[in-house]
């Protein structure tokens, strides 16, 4: 007979826990999961039978953690990491062509190189089970720092990172990258355009933070006039060009995108550059199928080059 415990130790239901507190929604939650709603509030409810208390409150359509359910985070991030610790001890001295590799990607960057490299990274390894989720800022960095995923993509210098954190990761370079100001009118410099209307990222996302930084002098003091905001380039892009805003975006982003897009690019002093990069943990630069991934990204870059990918793309576009 299984005892309560049993249930509390179920990785599957603390996964699903976990991912409800990331998203505070059943209906988000669920479809980053993959799953159904009703599935995911039934995983919970065992959860909460096992430890004999409600984990989450409701104040309207608002979830919130109950004290019970605070507690049960903490338990929760310490368990799987334990769970994750020993699979990536043993998958040490396993092949390199089998077991499972989860990746991460902030929900700014733009997937277009990596989509082909994992397709091409598959055909060869079809055994290696590929995850690649979008997140914001915060839960990306929460999914790394609780070993949840075996590589993150980022930018850096991420200046909000924990400095003595960042001692533990080693970081494999996608792409030499840099910011793009971009408005509905030609030839016109920064300075004539940050009292106009915007259109940005979430508040608290690498980009618009690194913006505000490095032009803190040349903006207003109460920051840009945003009109909207979206995680999605292409979404941000096309609501700024439909409604004569300003924006920003990649170089990496408008290199594939510009034989589409109908904003004319500004010349902007100083000019923001920083490098996606994979990041991971050390400890997991031993474990044959991730080894094997990163030299299998060093062979395509090899044979054709990001910025020479970039450039096919945009002529497909």
């Amino acid at each position: 007979m299984k005892s309560n415990a049993d249930a509390v130790l179920s990785a599957k239901s603390l996964h699903y826990f976990l991912q409800l507190i990331d998203s505070m929604s059943y209906t988000q939650a669920a479809q980053i999961l993959g799953i159904t709603q009703p599935a995911l509030t039934q995983q919970i409810k065992k959860l909460e039978k096992a430890v004999g208390s409600p984990l989450f409150g409701q104040v309207g359509k608002k979830l919130y953690l109950t004290d019970a359910g605070i507690e049960m985070e903490e338990t929760a991030h310490k368990l799987l990491n334990t769970v994750q610790g020993a699979i990536d001890t043993i998958q040490q001295y396993t092949n390199s062509d089998t077991g499972e590799i989860s990746i991460g990607a902030l929900n700014t960057f733009d997937p277009s190189i990596l989509e082909e490299f994992l397709i091409s990274f598959n055909k060869k390894y079809p055994e290696i089970k590929l995850s690649f989720t979008f997140y914001d800022r915060k839960e990306l960095w929460n999914k790394v720092d609780h070993n949840e995923l075996d590589f993150a993509v980022i930018y850096i210098p991420d200046h909000n990172a924990n400095p003595a954190s960042m001692n533990q990761y080693w970081t494999e370079k996608i792409y030499d990258d840099s910011l793009v100001v971009l408005s509905p009118k030609e030839q016109r410099k920064l300075a004539d355009i940050v009292k106009q209307k915007w259109v940005s990222y979430p508040r608290g996302s690498y980009l618009p933070q690194t913006f505000d930084r490095f032009y803190a002098g040349k903006i207003p003091e109460k920051g840009l006039d945003i009109s909207a905001r979206f995680s999605d380039m292409n979404q941000l892009a096309n609501f700024a060009q439909a409604n004569s805003y300003n924006t920003f975006v990649t170089k990496s982003f408008y290199e594939v995108n510009k034989n589409k897009i109908k904003l004319y690019p500004v010349k902007a002093v100083p000019k923001i550059e920083f490098q996606s990069c994979f990041l991971y943990r050390k400890n997991k630069s031993d474990i044959p199928r991730l080894t094997n991934f990163l030299e299998e990204w060093r062979s395509f870059l090899k044979a054709k080059d990001y910025s020479s990918r970039l450039d096919d793309y945009s002529t497909l576009i």
